[in-house]
């Protein structure tokens, strides 16, 4: 049975944060399908500007995944309380949520992450921090996983992040295929972040 990828966006979000996993997915394309949303639909933009459309949020029909990048864009929705409750409904309706980079800052406001653990990009480490005090925030993770809560380091970790969801749920036979075919050198250990 196939599996919708739903992919939040947002303006600024950070290019690689969404795509790298998307690439990822797209290699099991008999197993994931992908959709590009926003909370009101249209054209978000990017640094440079790809000019992605995307469908509303609203328009989610099956929910087995929620993809969340991070970006700049970030720091303002943290301050969103519309986007903050309309994030929380779509990731308490999702089976597994994967969070890229500051897209795990995102998750944390909504109160979903409280009491698990979670990591984020190290370079804006102390200000995720900030968004989710009741969080067991792990600076040295790569990514992390508690429960159906997936969440990495900065950028391309998403990608590290993205074949660690695939491990666990094909096997890490698949998951070094994709490598293979897209040559990618992939950090397994999701504990050991060579960048913290």
């Amino acid at each position: 049975m196939m599996k919708n990828i739903n992919v939040i966006l947002f303006d600024d979000f950070t290019i690689l944060d969404a795509l790298g996993p998307v690439e990822v997915f797209r290699c099991l394309d008999k197993i994931y399908t992908l959709g590009f949303y926003s909370m009101n639909g249209g054209r978000v933009r990017t640094n440079p500007d790809l000019g992605i459309m995307t469908r509303s949020a609203d328009e989610i029909q099956s929910f087995d995944i929620l993809l969340v990048p991070g970006g700049l864009g970030t720091r303002k929705l943290a301050d969103d309380p519309d986007f903050i409750s309309r994030l929380k409904v779509l990731a308490e309706k999702s089976e597994f949520v994967l969070c890229v980079c500051t897209g795990s800052a995102l998750l944390a406001r909504t109160g979903l992450l409280k009491g698990l653990r979670a990591t984020s990009n190290k370079l804006a480490f102390d200000w995720v921090v900030q968004q989710g005090p009741g969080v067991n925030w792990v600076r040295k993770s790569r990514w992390i996983a508690d429960g159906k809560y997936y969440t990495s380091s900065g950028v391309s970790a998403g990608m590290d992040m993205a074949l660690g969801f695939i491990r666990d749920q094909q096997g890490e036979e698949t998951a070094i295929k994709i490598c293979k075919g897209l040559e990618y050198v992939w950090y397994k250990n999701s504990e050991e972040d060579p960048f913290a």
